[in-house]
């Protein structure tokens, strides 16, 4: 076994066990842990895709049980990632998780809501979330945390194309360009990882 397979097969415990005793993981989510959630969050940081650059700055916002943030932490030893999660449990549970799987250098848990991150926060080269909000909602969280030329990466589900056309208002008000879905990992995971790419616009 590889080393980051080891590493990830310890989070896979982790979130079978006390992510299931705390509320952060269905018991019926555990026989499906790999395929269904770590592998499909861990194929978006593929290197050879490009949205996640190397040495990248990345937040996952509304982070939960660390998908994809802690996933993306484990997989890239080259990423810096802040997880931002609103409630204590999860929180909780997010730090004892970076403390575990010796995370801490290079990982983050912030607690609050994305729209009260701090100055220091808003400079990300990446911000993702998974099933936290429909696009129009959630383009206003992600987009001040990004840099200029930063990244939305956004896992979503079949409904993406009609969440974009009903974020059309949102994502222009937010400096948000070349919006679109990838469908990523056909014939590694299935059902493939549906994402919403955009690029927060370098101009003032």
């Amino acid at each position: 076994m590889t080393p980051s397979a080891q590493v990830l097969t310890t989070f896979v415990d982790l979130l079978s066990e006390e992510g299931v005793t705390r509320g952060l993981i269905g018991p019926r989510e555990v026989p499906r842990l790999w395929d269904r959630h770590l592998l499909n969050c861990a194929i978006v940081a593929d290197p050879a895709l490009g949205l996640v650059p190397e040495g990248a700055r990345v937040a996952d916002v509304g982070s939960g049980a660390g998908l994809p943030g802690l996933v993306w932490a484990l997989t890239r030893p080259d990423l810096s990632v802040t997880l931002i999660e609103p409630l204590l449990r999860r929180t909780t549970f997010l730090e004892e998780a970076v403390q575990r799987l010796d995370l801490s250098t290079r990982v983050r848990v912030w607690r609050g809501r994305a729209e009260d991150a701090p100055p220091e926060l808003r400079s990300q080269d990446v911000v993702t979330a998974r099933a936290v909000a429909p696009l129009e909602k959630l383009v206003g969280w992600l987009a001040p945390l990004l840099a200029p030329g930063g990244h939305l990466v956004a896992l979503k589900g079949s409904s993406a194309p009609q969440e974009i056309e009903d974020a059309r208002a949102a994502l222009a008000r937010e400096g948000l360009m070349d919006v679109h879905v990838q469908l990523i990992g056909s014939g590694i995971v299935d059902p493939a990882t549906t994402v919403v790419i955009a690029t927060r616009s370098r101009a003032e």
